[in-house]
């Protein structure tokens, strides 16, 4: 397993990496095969962010990638949180994954219900897809997107771009910026 540790605004010190890799390690044990662990911690030097000590962990299991990231006054406190987010995306993840490959076992039914006594049905089906919306993918650039996007107050907006004639994502960020997801095909 490949730990990739980085540090933005922050330097990364022995005790720190080694504090996240101990409890992000706790990690490991819910997988068979884990293929990389990327560990990002970003302090922000404004002194109006309150909570500016921030870390984001990208999982790369034999599977989805589970990413979780969390912010505090501290450090350490922030390892901590987002080892408790990753954990709670783990176990949602397995009961769901279970609870599907159980859900049309013949003869199991209430029985294998049972072994996930104490979870709401719902709960262990997650959310699911409740209304399909088609739409016209027309050639545009991003900007033109972008700009259609905010028109329209959504908060992403799928075209197809003019100059690569491949279907795109324009979607705004959480700091006012804009991101473009561009397909690539072949790789996972």
């Amino acid at each position: 397993m490949e730990l990739i540790v980085k540090g933005r605004h922050v330097e990364v010190t022995g005790a720190l990496r080694s504090y996240a890799e101990d409890k992000i390690g706790r990690v490991a044990k819910y997988f068979d095969r884990i293929q990389k662990i990327e560990i990002e911690f970003t302090d922000e030097k404004n002194p109006s962010i309150i909570n500016s000590k921030t870390v984001e962990v990208t999982v790369f299991p034999k599977g989805p990638i589970l990413r979780a990231k969390e912010s505090s006054s501290d450090m350490y406190a922030s390892i901590d949180m987002v080892v408790d987010k990753l954990e709670r995306q783990i176990k949602r993840f397995k009961n769901k994954k279970n609870y599907k490959s159980t859900k049309h076992a013949p003869g199991l039914g209430e029985l294998a219900l049972a072994s996930f006594a104490g979870t709401a049905r719902e709960e262990l089906e997650g959310p699911r897809i409740v209304k399909v919306k088609q739409v016209a993918v027309k050639p545009m650039d991003p900007e033109e997107a972008t700009m259609q996007m905010e028109l329209l107050g959504h908060d992403f907006f799928v075209f197809t771009n003019a100059n690569t004639e491949e279907v795109n994502v324009v979607y705004k960020r959480k700091d006012n910026n804009y991101g473009l997801i561009e397909p690539i095909y072949g790789k996972a």
